[in-house]
């Protein structure tokens, strides 16, 4: 029920109500009062609304969209009008009249917005000028058509363009018109044309045009930074920006294709221009949000000038490496009396010329790493006449490369001496050292070394990284993986490399393998190290089996080794991720093993029961025992092997090796726990040989099997009975039921026709009915044979 309280409670509460409704009420009511005053639909005496007119439920869009969309789209048909006009219309009339028609159209629009602005239509009135600026244009295209249709249209353009900017500026700046937002921005616009056009009719060529782009960039960046915020900056910085990055671009293009150091100086000096803007404006105050950038960009135009005016003079080798000189030089500016915008924007400049330069020195790296791979095919086929040989594959070598060494060391030393920020100086050194270790790996690939050169230059950047990662005891795991995995990477490479040699590949192996197993007795880097010997181990194996000339089935023999290695070393192990990994590279060896003996089932039956005797003694382990499930299976399969080979095909030999060790298996664990199923227990090892059995007995034309089918299953069944066994007594029942169906089905088909068609139904019927009649007694007789089932185990 509601709970009512007092009435003078409830008066209390209602008072408090109220109180907060009306503060509400009058707080809303004021800020009403302050919006309505200031929508510009309305007048300065115009009434205020009242409070309680509702909202139109119908409205989507407020007055002042609605009327600006409306001007708008009145100033675009004006101006499609007028337009129309000019080119449709134009010849009705003389010249006279048209320049008299046009030239009243246009002084009227540019004076209609002075009587509106004086009404308070700002709106209108910026429509009208709207109107006017494009009539002026019209007024420009109607001069050269009619009287100066000689002059050249390009130049022609220029100069109109020059003359509209000039006359929009004017005019905006007007005291009663300096109010109007568009003018200003217009002339702005225009602006941009005149450079350009006229170096495009002065036929100035690229420079000539980059030039004129540069310098319009120029004056943009000027307005920019000096005229106050609103549509006059805004359209300057888009100027600015636009024209700046395509006379920045177009400069760039000239200088990297420039064919003499003249061309190089010329295209250098619009860079040096173009970045001395981009300095400039961004050490003004005004531009701090901009700073960075406009440094970077600073930063990158200087290094694309220093660099295009010294690389028509060098080999082309070197174009890269001068360029990341004078990209490592703009760190200079740190110590600059410079803002500190302008230093960050120089850096992040100076770090993007390194990062192109390392972009363009990976390729080669890449080679070296992995271009040994393609030896894979050709393995001990003889020993390369070098390293780019051994490498390359026969393809062309690119000589542009052979500065990628230098490259690479230089943004390694950069990297070591130049990041002192306590939170990057970790990150700074690793990277240093991936570098100073690319820098190392790719010297004998770019100097074309002998082959024995790369060789001993591999392996020692291996054992040099390995002996890092180990070399300080207090460091952890983390710090060490990126010496690991550099040396791991190393490794593989050599490892490819050493391919071609019989002598180079078992020497490079053994070492591989001794290396890795000696890194691995350093607990924190044995889960890598350990795995690895273990690889390089099963590569040796397969090495030598190959260099005796053995048959793949004979080399599988020496890979068991290593799993027998694994299992050993497993066990002794305390780190849980070394153990897992020692273990993982183990299988995986013994899956190679039995992979190169699978084309000999003798052999194969023997790996497989040394691999099932490894996870045997893996199971002894407590924390191992599912080694067990796979011992079982890989026991089996051996045993399979084995009669396969031996042209053996009754299923028994091959049911009846799993089925005794499962129902052995199966009476240890009920002697433990008296409470465990019987299906757990017994029915896989019964399954297992009786339903082949049967199968085999249903397709099997002679009677011996079915007979010894039949008696075992009976057996199985008395014994299910005798020791209230569900799941013998239902498998071994269910088998001899069939088995005996199997048996009698010819003497019930030949009693089937010999009956009458009528005899089938009638008997259905007939058992229907006795079936029916005593429903009840049946019930409870299934009952009772349900329940001494329930009761047995």
């Amino acid at each position: 029920m509601t709970h009512l309280p007092p009435p003078a409670e409830e008066l209390r509460l209602i008072d408090a109500e109220l109180w907060q409704l009306d503060a509400r009420r009058a707080q809303l009511l004021a800020r009403r009062a302050w919006l309505v005053a200031r929508l510009p639909s309305l007048p300065p005496h115009a009434p205020v609304p009242s409070a309680a007119t509702p909202a139109q439920p119908g409205a989507e869009a407020s007055a002042p969209r609605v009327q600006n969309l409306l001007l708008l789209l009145g100033g675009l048909l004006l101006t499609i009008a007028a337009i129309a006009f000019t080119l449709v219309s134009w010849g009705h009339l003389g010249i006279t009249g048209r320049s008299l028609v046009l030239g009243a159209v246009t002084v009227a629009a540019l004076a209609a917005p002075l009587p509106l602005l004086g009404r308070g239509l700002r709106s209108t009135a910026e429509a009208v000028a709207g109107l006017a600026l494009a009539l002026t244009v019209l007024d420009a295209y109607a001069l050269h058509e009619a009287a100066l249709t000689g002059v050249d249209g390009t130049a022609y353009a220029a100069g109109a363009s020059a003359v509209l900017a000039a006359v929009w500026t004017g005019y905006g700046l007007l005291p009663r018109t300096a109010v109007l937002r568009l003018p200003r921005p217009a002339a702005l616009a225009a602006a941009q044309l005149p450079l350009l056009l006229w170096a495009t009719a002065a036929d100035a060529g690229r420079y000539g045009i980059t030039a004129a782009l540069l310098v319009t960039a120029a004056c943009d960046t000027v307005v920019a930074l000096r005229a106050p915020a609103g549509a006059v900056r805004i359209t300057a910085m888009v100027g600015a920006y636009g024209t700046g990055a395509w006379g920045a671009l177009a400069a760039a293009g000239l200088s990297w294709t420039a064919g003499g150091p003249g061309a190089g100086a010329r295209a250098a000096g619009l860079l040096l221009f173009a970045a001395a803007v981009a300095l400039a404006a961004a050490r003004d105050e005004r531009a701090e949000g901009h700073a960075v950038g406009l440094s970077t960009a600073a930063g990158l135009l200087v290094v694309t000038a220093l660099g295009g005016t010294a690389r028509p003079a060098l080999p082309v080798t070197w174009t890269v490496p001068v360029h990341l000189a004078f990209g490592i030089a703009l760190l200079a500016a740190q110590r600059a009396g410079l803002p500190e915008p302008v230093r960050r924007g120089l850096a992040v400049a100076s770090a993007a010329v390194q990062a192109l330069a390392v972009l363009w020195a990976l390729p080669l790296l890449a080679l070296t790493l992995m271009g040994p791979a393609t030896s894979v095919t050709g393995v001990w086929s003889g020993a390369p006449g070098g390293a780019r040989e051994a490498v390359t594959a026969g393809e062309p070598w690119l000589p542009q490369l052979q500065s990628a060494p230098l490259v690479l060391a230089a943004v390694a030393a950069v990297l070591a001496l130049a990041v002192r920020d306590v939170a990057w100086r970790p990150r700074a050194l690793t990277g240093a050292s991936a570098l100073g270790w690319g820098a190392v790996v790719v010297v004998p690939v770019a100097l074309d070394a002998p082959y024995p050169a790369a060789l001993l230059v591999e392996a020692l950047a291996t054992a040099g990284l390995l002996a890092a990662a180990a070399r300080s005891r207090t460091a952890g795991r983390a710090e060490a993986l990126p010496a690991l995995v550099l040396a791991l990477l190393t490794s593989v490479s050599l490892a490819l490399l050493a391919l071609p040699v019989r002598s180079a590949t078992l020497g490079v192996l053994t070492a591989l393998t001794a290396l890795f197993a000696a890194a691995s007795l350093r607990p924190r880097l044995a889960p890598v190290t350990a795995p690895a010997a273990l690889g390089y181990g099963a590569a040796l194996a397969c090495a030598l089996g190959a260099a005796a000339h053995g048959a793949p089935w004979h080399t599988a023999l020496l890979v068991l080794v290593v799993p027998s290695v694994a299992a050993l070393l497993a066990a002794r192990i305390a780190d849980v991720p070394t153990t897992v990994a020692v273990e993982a590279t183990g299988a995986a060896a013994g899956l190679l093993a039995i992979a190169l003996a699978v084309t000999e089932p003798a052999m194969l039956a023997l790996v497989l029961s040394a691999c099932a005797v490894i996870a045997a003694g893996t199971a002894v382990r407590a924390d191992r025992r599912p080694a067990a499930y796979a011992a079982t299976a890989l026991f089996a399969l051996a045993a399979w092997v084995r009669l396969a080979a031996w042209d053996v095909t009754a299923p028994e030999a091959y049911t009846l090796p799993v089925s005794v060790p499962a129902l052995a298996v199966g009476v240890l664990r009920r002697r433990r726990d008296p409470q465990a199923s019987s299906w757990a227990a017994y029915g896989p090892g019964l399954a297992v040989t009786l339903v082949p059995s049967l199968a085999a007995a249903w397709t099997d034309a002679h009677a011996t099997r079915p007979w010894l089918l039949g008696a075992a299953a009976l057996l199985v069944t008395l014994l299910g009975a005798r020791h209230r066994l569900r799941a013998p007594l239902l498998l071994g029942g269910g088998v001899l039921v069939l088995d005996a169906l199997h048996e009698l089905a010819p003497y019930l088909v030949q009693v089937a026709d010999a009956l009458p068609r009528w005899v089938p139904p009638a008997l259905a019927g007939a058992l229907l009915l006795a079936v029916g009649a005593t429903y009840e007694r049946r019930l409870r007789d299934v009952r009772r044979v349900r329940e001494v089932l329930g009761r047995m185990n």
